[in-house]
């Protein structure tokens, strides 16, 4: 039963992409908005409140989107993707804002969808 309801999830969680990625601005020359969720469709379970640690796959997506944020409005974009996601996908902040300590992983975004993404280096 919980896997059907994690498969129902998921693809929520797709569609959920669609809709906030005609809300988000994309990177110039960098990771999009669309890359990043991609990337990061692993950890839906986690962020919604499934399990008490982030799968593997998250932590390398999570990676993986970290180190393609390496200029300011590459930095700024997805800021401002993540605070649209973690309001569409009703996504809990403190979830979000534990993942670089549970993953080992240091990110040059902030994952705290009260930020002001204009402040972000």
């Amino acid at each position: 039963m919980e896997k059907k309801i994690l498969s129902c999830l998921v693809l929520a969680f797709g569609l959920m992409i669609i809709l906030v990625l005609n809300a988000s601005a994309s990177a110039a020359d960098g990771i999009t908005c669309e890359e990043a969720l991609t990337q990061l469709i692993t950890c839906q379970p986690y962020f919604l409140g499934f399990g008490s640690t982030p799968s593997p796959t998250c932590c390398k997506g999570a990676e993986n989107v970290s180190q393609q944020a390496n200029t300011t409005t590459i930095r700024r974009s997805l800021c401002e993707c993540f605070e649209n996601a973690a309001k569409a996908f009703q996504i809990i902040p403190e979830r979000l804002k534990q993942l670089p300590q549970l993953c080992k992983i240091q990110v040059p975004v902030p994952l705290d969808p009260t930020v002001d993404c204009n402040t972000v280096p």
